[in-house]
């Protein structure tokens, strides 16, 4: 017997090694916890009011789903740098036509805007992929000037843009070298100067050129910073006829598709450097015949993506003396790209690619919200004899694999009439605003018409063409009677 008196109850016998493993087994299971399970700092706590451990990124979170969740009854919007009313919050911005705290009133008989190339009618495609396409940025994201291997240019990006040129099929990217600027209209200007003759150099200045009806942009960059290298020459109507050894010197711009008329254009000059910009060149917009494979293009974020104000393009380059003149300009100009936009256009280039040839592929959806304007267009145009349109027929697209329709960025809209000399006075008074063709050295019996913009500029816009339309019947000269 043992001291004390009691006797002690005994464990079975198959027990005692169960009584030695549980403490073991409960140590491992805290160290698999502490290892590799999340720290309660993670998962939040009942404390935390479940921010799932979010820490600098809760605020600016909250600002941004609290704008998103405001409603403009559909007709607008709210952004974060909006203008702030008393309690600081930021109110609607309402498209054309719309007013009102919530953007509901709608302005009667009000004049349709289709002058800019506003590409608002992807809003409601990245509306539906917030999550997707959302950047968070830090306070402390890329304060340097440089960014990885002390360059101007995102090396992920330049990665991400080759990927994106391949899947859609619409540009070769092997051999180039890859330039990024402050939207295509940086980029301009850069090209230009990289391909004209050294200011040093005994040879006259470059003849900047391109056919009407052209961007007119290509002038007014040219003629802005006209000097000893190069300076606007015209059309290339005004030196189609000389030799090829007579167009040396010259620079010229094949805007394909073009803008404003969406067809694909080819060089006129033969012997001239050529800067092809196919800024259009996207199934939403074009047919894809073939991938580009040009010495020089240019590219702008704003026609795939929409991301027109994130101001993002760059050009594909052959020659490396070329792309790094072109690169020297945009950095002895604007040090580059702004970091930020380069952050922001690869999560914007990663979700497009995500979702190429899918249920959400953006050029899918773009093609199918552009082709069903161009088909209501047609379709009360083609009632008119007042006005017309251009000609574009259906064609094969190696991206979609099949015939697919045309679905232009603008209209290029010509007036028939004879009274109707100036055509964009002509739909002016019809309350539609267009652009000239002047400014594209076409005819003023020409005009330039966007589609681009919101669903609900297109809507008011097919109200007052099919006014426009609907008139002729009585303006028409009455048939004398028998």
């Amino acid at each position: 017997m043992e001291a004390g008196g009691g006797q002690q109850p005994r464990r079975p016998a198959g027990l005692r090694p169960l009584v030695v493993l549980y403490p073991s087994l409960l140590l491992n299971a805290l160290f698999v916890a502490h290892h590799f399970l999340l720290p309660a700092r993670w998962l939040g706590s009942a404390g935390d009011g479940g921010n799932c451990g979010l820490s600098w990124t809760l605020q600016a979170a909250r600002e941004a789903e609290a704008v998103a969740a405001t409603d403009c009854s559909g007709h607008g919007q709210v952004f974060l740098d909006g203008v702030a009313d008393e309690d600081g919050r930021s109110g609607c911005e309402c498209n054309r036509c719309f007013a009102g705290p919530d953007c509901s009133l709608r302005t009667p008989n009000c004049t349709a805007d289709a002058d800019s190339g506003n590409p608002l009618f992807l809003e409601p495609y990245w509306m539906r992929h917030a999550a997707a396409s959302a950047v968070m940025v830090s306070g402390w994201h890329r304060l340097s000037y440089t960014t990885t291997d002390s360059i101007f240019q995102s090396v992920e990006l330049k990665n991400q843009i080759r990927r994106l040129h391949r899947a859609v099929g619409n540009a070769v990217v092997d051999g180039k070298h890859l330039v990024f600027g402050a939207g295509s209209m940086q980029l301009i200007n850069a090209l230009v100067h990289a391909l004209s003759p050294d200011a040093s150099a005994a040879s006259p200045p470059a003849r900047v050129v391109a056919s009407a009806p052209y961007y007119p942009a290509y002038r007014t960059q040219t003629t802005m910073f006209d000097g000893r290298e190069y300076k606007w020459g015209g059309t290339t109507a005004l030196w189609a006829n000389a030799s090829r050894n007579s167009t040396d010197g010259f620079i010229e711009f094949v805007t394909s598709p073009n803008n404003p008329d969406a067809l694909l254009h080819k060089p006129v000059l033969g012997g001239s450097a050529v800067i092809f910009d196919h800024a259009y060149y996207w199934p939403h917009f074009t047919h894809i015949p073939a991938p580009a494979d040009e010495d020089v293009m240019l590219f702008t974020m704003s026609k795939p993506s929409g991301h027109a104000g994130s101001r993002f393009g760059w050009a594909l380059i052959r020659d490396e003396k070329v792309a790094k003149r072109a690169y020297e300009y945009v950095q002895s100009s604007t040090f580059g790209a702004s970091r930020d936009t380069q952050l922001r256009m690869l999560r914007i280039v990663k979700a497009i690619l995500a979702n190429l040839h899918g249920k959400d592929d953006i050029f899918a959806f773009g093609h199918d919200v552009m082709r069903a304007r161009w088909r209501r267009l047609n379709a009360v145009v083609s009632r008119s004899r007042r006005i017309s349109l251009q000609k574009i027929p259906p064609q094969y697209c190696t991206y979609f694999k099949r015939i697919r329709e045309p679905s232009p960025a603008y209209a290029w809209v010509k007036c028939e009439r004879e009274e109707d000399e100036d055509c964009y006075e002509a739909l002016l008074k019809a309350k539609i605003i267009t652009r000239t063709g002047v400014g594209n050295e076409a005819s003023s019996r020409y005009t330039r018409v966007s589609l681009l913009k919101s669903n609900d500029d297109f809507d008011v816009l097919m109200e007052r063409i099919t006014d426009l339309v609907n008139a002729e019947k009585y303006d028409a000269p009455s048939s004398s009677s028998m």
